[in-house]
């Protein structure tokens, strides 16, 4: 028996879950396909490469309820090393969290299942798509394990050996950028000071992450190293590295396990087909230098998914789904250079010998970015992300709107959370537009904001204008 669905997401990793989320939450029927079994998503939360949540993403779930439970499960770091030497200063970002936040990928997926279950998504497990079926009204797809679907749309949130993107027939290009970086959980007998500890020498890059219960995440790369993931591994060798780049391993010892891996650059040509679209790890992947990877990713789900909501339900027409592609590509091919640099520098850049001049080309490049522009605190945090605007726009759209105080009490991410469009103004409401979330700010502030459900601005004027609300209003699927 066929069964079906609106939205077909693929992957249940933190992209996957906030955009059935999303999706769910707005009326739209969505079944989540995750080809691992239960047990094996158990084994995968302990390898979890991800840990740093950022600024913007933090927003992004602040507007859905989700960012002070996070934060309460994590440690919080205003200053973030690079190169070992050079700090980027978080706490300088105008932002409820001027932060980089440390807390291991699972407890982010923890929230994001629970609240995509409650919103209604189905989710399968053991649901492994083997086979995809373009059609002019959907997408048929067949799984082993759990049947055959057809649905009117296909995300594929599958992660970097995506297989929704290979049925598709979307290349994906790009090269090895570094081999031989070691990974292990291991416990520790003397606790680091700071919430992440990192430096590079001429010896190589080790760092130590905190889980916060009491295993930690070593990560180190021998200056030269390009030996395969499969490599034969001894916990001494990474504690040896630990001595020489960090000056202590911190006693680390009683490792769960330990492992070799290596990391790509690549970018998906296109991020839609049809009715087939990509996020996250599938679209591109990059060094986990930054942290960029998991937070780029979340930001492409809330960018999709109040577009596809609207789609979907007959509000827009399939065209807005193109600028899922024209805002979110830019930013995924961004992520790339802003962590090629931070690898090139770091990984792969010991103090001497052949390397050194890719170092040279990289410092300038990373500081400039923290130059008292704090133009690197804002793209390694995602504040600093603005979309394409129409020519003639106010300066003001296609940026990111600040968590705006309201009159009342309330804050403007917490209006978000009803999952529409809302017009922030001190003007009189304009006729024919009272359906529409309206609300004043507590502050100053006198322009007037069309806010889009993912916290950016639609439209923004500096004196009444009517005409130029309806006429954005005409443009976007705003009911």
């Amino acid at each position: 028996m066929t069964e079906t669905a609106d939205v077909l997401v693929v992957g249940a990793g933190p992209t996957g879950l906030l955009l059935a989320g999303d999706l769910a939450a707005a009326g739209v029927r969505v079944t989540l396909l995750e080809r691992r079994e239960n047990a094996d998503a158990r084994a995968a939360r302990e390898m979890t490469r991800a840990f740093a949540v950022h600024a913007r993403t933090l927003e992004v779930l602040d507007a859905r309820g989700l960012a002070d439970e996070l934060v309460a499960r994590g440690r919080t770091a205003p200053v973030v090393g690079v190169f070992g030497k050079l700090e980027l200063h978080l706490h300088r970002l105008r932002t409820r969290f001027p932060f980089a936040l440390i807390t291991p990928q699972y407890n982010l997926e923890e929230l994001l299942e629970g609240r995509a279950v409650a919103a209604g998504v189905r989710i399968l497990r053991g649901a492994e798509v083997v086979a995809l079926h373009r059609r002019e009204d959907g997408v048929r797809v067949e799984t082993a394990g759990a049947g055959v679907f057809d649905a009117r749309y296909v995300v594929g949130c599958d992660g970097v050996r995506s297989t929704v993107r290979r049925l598709t027939g979307i290349d994906f290009p790009g090269r090895s950028v570094v081999r031989s970086v070691m990974l292990a959980d291991v416990r520790l007998k003397e606790l680091p000071v700071d919430a992440v500890t990192t430096n590079s020498n001429e010896h190589g890059f080790a760092s130590l992450v905190p889980f916060g219960d009491g295993w930690y995440r070593a990560i180190g790369r021998i200056a030269g190293d390009d030996r395969p993931d499969d490599a034969p591994l001894a916990v001494e060798e990474l504690s040896g590295l630990l001595h020489r780049v960090l000056g202590t391993d911190y006693g680390m010892h009683d490792p769960r396990w330990i492992s070799r891996f290596h990391s790509d650059e690549r970018q998906a040509v296109r991020y839609r087909e049809g009715r087939v679209l990509l996020a996250g790890d599938a679209a591109h992947v990059h060094s986990p230098a930054g942290g960029m990877g998991m937070n780029t990713g979340l930001q492409d789900a809330a960018n999709l998914s109040w577009k596809l909501a609207a789609v979907a339900r007959g509000r827009a027409g399939e065209s807005l789904l193109d600028s899922y592609e024209r805002e979110r590509r830019p930013v995924g091919k961004q992520a790339l250079r802003v962590s090629g640099a931070i690898t090139r520098g770091v990984l792969d850049a010991p103090r001497g010998g052949p390397a050194r001049p890719l170092r040279a080309l990289a410092l300038p490049v990373v500081s400039r970015l923290s130059s008292l522009t704090a133009l690197g605190e804002r793209l390694l945090s995602g504040i600093g992300i603005s979309y394409p605007a129409p020519r003639g726009s106010h300066p003001l759209t296609g940026r990111r709107v600040p968590d705006v105080r309201l009159a009342g009490g309330k804050r403007l991410y917490e209006v978000l959370r009803g999952g529409g469009f809302v017009l922030v103004t001190r003007g009189e409401p304009v006729p024919g537009t009272e359906w529409l979330t309206s609300v004043a700010p507590a502050g100053s502030l006198r322009t007037t904001l069309l806010v889009r459900p993912d916290g950016h601005i639609a439209w923004a004027a500096d004196d009444p204008d009517p005409d130029g609300l309806r006429t954005a209003l005409e443009r976007w699927p705003v009911r």
